[in-house]
């Protein structure tokens, strides 16, 4: 089954974080829990974990890229 993750909100008031480093790339095995990307907000850098285990299909950011709460940043097969 594959899904498409959403940024999640990962701060009080950030409604938009900047792509700082991706940590997979197309193909990667990743386990539940395991940093998939970094952000930045204005206040802090925070890794992004996997909700699930999976392989990574598709990735739908860049590094640099402004992304809002909830778009679209990679698709993970389960």
């Amino acid at each position: 089954m594959r899904s498409t993750l959403k940024m999640p909100k990962v701060g009080d008031a950030a409604n938009e974080v900047v792509i700082m480093e991706l940590l997979v790339k197309v193909g990667d095995a990743v386990a539940e829990g395991q940093n998939l990307f970094v952000v930045e907000t204005d206040k802090a850098q925070l890794e992004v974990p996997a909700p699930f285990a999976g392989t990574v299909r598709d990735i739908l950011i860049k590094v640099g890229e402004e992304v809002p709460t909830g778009a679209p940043t990679l698709v993970l097969e389960a």
